[in-house]
């Protein structure tokens, strides 16, 4: 079957990816366009003279090359007036609240947490005076009790804020998610906190435009789901989610469940939600009767409606794009072929926004639709859609000659079935049975559809999965099985409700409760199918290699059961079973870790504010100490956490590095910017033992070891004067002196676990927070010599109470490195420390600007890596006795 979109689509996603990283000028711009542009009208000439495969070729290089080209162009440097180019060139400084001045660009949106607004930039108030800017900045306020509303503003309102602008968060490790470049592409740029509701203030209200108009019925509509659901704010939150993509409101736990069972697409407005309205939609025109014009005209009326209340958002512009595409193919009675709708639908999407070729949302999109047009579709057109024609009109035998023989066999069958099973029973008792017992047939070859389908869809997002989620998902098709049918009700009962709730409130009221209890139902199935104990898995993404041979299998396998080729049963059970290894080889991920075999490491992460540091033994035996911390939700909603770097830096960089196990994980001390992150490491990882140091009664300490019970982990207490040998490593615990019997009302820095590691002649100290009353217990209390580390990790990520100058005097660091938050409120690390360090020689890093920072040793000479660029560093032996 001829598909000329995929070829033409698949040349031009080459192209831009063939481009991607390349800078051209305007001369060398211009003459690429005129070159390409001669491949077109050369292959056009050789389509004119009747010469195909010249004429392919050529339109697809052309094509290649207009891919490259459109890349190259979207990686134009940013306008000079964009608000990062002005922040880089150190225009504007965010070290102090400045006021921003901007339009709105939606209705104040009502969070979890408080109010949360999105602002296009329109310029800042300096020192030096007024600056133009472009760009988005997203505002949170949350009210304190007693306090002043926000002023009431609206989408297009032109206001001013005063308030502390950030970078978005983001982790300098490799493998972590890049939250920066995620906001980027939703236009968001700078983040800031609005302290007080005075701070906001409106200047202007310009006339109404189609786009404030529809950002009103967004926010009318928001307003009008919570309110039909004021007792169940989470059944609200999970409908405002499938129905208009808003997600703010999910609770985390129940997201994660989603997530567990593969089913998080309902989630998520795209192809499953619009398919199901737009059926909805065609379902009902034709039960009205309504002309074929008038039905196709409000039809995509409708698709286009739906788009712009929800916002043209990536996932929903897609699936809109691909259902507009069918139906008009429908109209126009064009037989359809989904892949080559699905090759226009991207080639339109790509040409828009090259860079899309590079989100996990519109590879994972048209990954499915490949998958349900390329296998499951022609496999079910062979396998099981034969079957159920079959069984119109079973009964009368002068139809048999209309089916192949196959079929009939099958009519045959079932004709001798009915009969033996309804001999006993009376002519119209008979007569009922075999129409129930063919009914439920029926039904059974669509549940097997509906298996088939879910289950090509799993193993085909498998690679993408596994390498940008990290997830294995064995319930997937089971969930599915309930969960998609279930939203296929959902959505237009939504929809319907959602209507009436603007119009006929009353009505709204009734559908709300079957609307509400099917979305619970829905919650119970998933959260029934999540509590398997290993339904669901994390795993490092597979390799290069392993990803390519499964897509090269999968391809195969398409074209064999969509062509009929010379040895096709042979190519297609080669190819399944090419994909059943690949699948295999990545679900269980047989390969080693990234190590160095005979060098102690230590690799201290980005976390921003906080500590985790992962040590790798000469052995390969792993440690990881502190697992950063995350924001620990606001008072009262503490289901509301911010961004957590235990799993998106720590995991993800262990991950990367092709971890699964972690033979022991350390807590310093119960800081949430210690202990936060633990607990995705512990659910994440296989864990041999936890080392703790001072118990405390803080609520996340007993929870971080309910989890290390639960998963059957040896906790273990290590204090001052305990050692052993690990793997050739000498590791020395310096602190705390307490008994762990002794258990303190709340955690403190100064009882903080401090580790010192000896490899052969090099050593590295790491005293966690340690302050000053720590060092100076330890310098009277330890030996001389045994507190020197040729490398240090600052105490307390840099503060000035930490790392005095005797305590370092002692230590006599070559290398100091300081684990803090890029713009962290306390301003660590301080000046004070810096020039300490400064005077004594050692060579500083720190996170907040190299990023993670890597230290490897064979026990003579020291080797040093960052994550943003930084000097190898080479330490001589001779050089490190001198400095002694």
């Amino acid at each position: 079957m001829r598909i000329p979109a995929v070829a033409i689509a698949v040349a031009f996603s080459g192209g831009i990816l063939l481009g991607r990283g390349l800078h051209l000028s305007h001369g060398v711009l211009g003459i690429s366009f005129l070159g390409i542009f001669s491949l077109l009208i050369v292959g056009m000439f050789f389509a004119w003279s009747d010469r195909l495969w010249a004429a392919a070729i050529f339109s697809l290089l052309g094509w290649i090359g207009l891919g490259a080209l459109g890349i190259v162009v979207a990686s134009r440097p940013l306008a000079a007036e964009h608000v990062l180019r002005r922040i880089a060139t150190g225009q504007i400084e965010l070290r102090t609240p400045l006021r921003w001045y901007g339009y709105l660009r939606s209705e104040p949106a009502r969070l979890a947490w408080g109010i949360g607004l999105e602002m296009e930039l329109s310029g800042v108030e300096t020192a030096e005076g007024m600056i133009p800017v472009s760009g988005g900045m997203r505002v949170g306020f949350t009210p304190k009790e007693g306090e002043a509303a926000l002023p009431e503003v609206h989408a297009g309102d032109e206001v001013s804020v005063l308030a502390l602008a950030k970078l978005p968060l983001v982790f300098r490790d490799t493998g972590a998610f890049d939250r920066r470049e995620y906001l980027t592409q939703q236009n968001i740029h700078l983040l800031a906190t609005l302290r007080a509701s005075s701070l906001l203030e409106r200047i202007s209200t310009p006339p109404a435009t189609m786009g404030t108009r529809l950002a009103r019925l967004r926010a009318l509509l928001r307003e009008r789901l919570d309110a039909l659901y004021p007792e169940a704010p989470q059944t609200a939150g999970i409908l405002r989610a499938m129905l208009l993509g808003d997600r703010s409101l999910v609770d985390q736990a129940e997201s994660v469940n989603f997530q567990k069972t593969g089913v998080f697409h309902v989630l998520v407005v795209a192809g499953l939600h619009v398919g199901a309205l737009a059926y909805f939609l065609y379902w009902l025109g034709k039960r009205l009767r309504l002309p074929r014009t008038l039905a196709t005209v409000l039809l995509l009326a409708a698709l286009f409606a739906y788009i712009a209340v929800v916002e043209q958002r990536a996932p929903v512009l897609r699936a809109g794009l691909m259902t507009g595409i069918v139906v008009l193919a429908g109209f126009f009675y064009r037989r359809l072929e989904i892949l080559n709708s699905a090759a226009v639908a991207a080639l339109v999407l790509l040409v828009a926004k090259p860079s899309s070729a590079f989100d996990t949302s519109f590879q994972l999109s048209f990954l499915a639709i490949g998958c349900i047009a390329g296998v499951a579709v022609p496999w079910m057109e062979r396998h099981v859609q034969p079957f159920d024609g079959a069984l119109h009109g079973w009964r009368d035998v002068t139809r048999d000659g209309a089916f192949s023989a196959r079929q009939v066999q099958f009519r045959l069958d079932l004709r001798a079935a009915a009969a033996a099973l309804t001999s006993r029973l009376s002519a119209r008792n008979a007569k009922w049975a075999e129409g129930f017992g063919v009914k439920a047939l029926g039904w059974s070859l669509r549940g097997g559809e509906m298996i088939a389908l879910s289950v090509v869809l799993q193993f085909g997002m498998l690679p993408l999965m596994a390498r940008d989620f990290h997830r294995v998902t064995l319930m997937g098709p089971l969930a599915n099985l309930f969960a998609v049918p279930l939203t296929g009700v959902i959505v237009p009962l939504g929809f319907f409700t959602l209507g009436s709730a603007v119009i006929v409130p009353p009505i709204a009221r009734v559908l709300a409760w079957p609307l509400g209890w099917l979305v619970a139902l829905q919650g119970y199935v998933v959260a029934w199918f999540a509590g398997f104990a290993h339904g669901s898995y994390r795993i490092p993404g597979p390799p290069v290699w392993v990803t390519v041979s499964f897509f090269a299998c999968g391809i195969v396998l398409a074209v064999s059961l969509r062509m009929e080729l010379r040895y096709g049963r042979h190519v297609k059970w080669l190819a399944s079973v090419g994909l059943l290894l690949a699948s295999l080889v990545i679900a269980t991920y047989p390969f080693p870790a990234a190590e160095e075999r005979g060098a102690l490491e230590v690799d201290v992460l980005d976390v921003a504010q906080g500590d985790s540091i992962l040590v790798i033994s000469p052995k390969g035996s792993t440690l990881l100490i502190d697992g950063g911390g995350r924001f620990a939700g606001f008072r009262g909603r503490e289901e509301v956490p911010g961004p957590d770097p235990g799993e998106e830096a720590v995991s993800a960089y262990l991950w990367s590095r092709g971890i699964q196990r972690l033979d022991a994980v350390a807590l310093t001390h119960a800081h949430q910017d210690h202990i936060g992150g633990l607990k995705a490491v512990l659910e994440n990882f296989q864990v041999g033992r936890l080392w703790l140091g001072r118990e405390t009664q803080t609520p996340a300490l007993g929870q971080l070891k309910k989890i290390a019970e639960a998963r059957h982990i040896p906790i273990e207490h290590e204090l001052r004067g305990q050692s052993f040998l690990w793997d050739g490593v000498q590791v020395d615990f310096l602190w705390p002196q307490i008994p762990p019997e002794e258990i303190a009302p709340s955690a403190k820095n100064n009882d903080s676990l401090v580790v010192r590691l000896q490899y052969k002649e090099r050593s590295v100290l790491l005293p966690g927070d340690a302050e000053k009353q720590a060092e100076y217990a330890m310098l009277s209390e330890t030996e001389a010599g045994k507190l020197h580390a040729d490398v240090l990790k600052v105490g307390h990520h840099g503060s000035k109470n930490s790392t005095m100058p005797e305590f370092l005097e002692s230590v006599g660091p070559q290398i100091a490195i300081i684990s803090a938050g890029e713009q962290n409120p306390y301003g660590h690390p301080s000046p004070e420390l810096l020039e300490r360090l400064r005077g004594s020689g050692a060579r500083i890093l720190r996170t907040d600007q190299e990023g993670a920072v890597q230290v490897v040793t064979d026990g003579h000479s020291l080797r040093v890596n960052c994550f943003v660029k930084c000097e190898q560093v080479e330490q001589e032996k001779a050089n490190a006795e001198a400095r002694r």
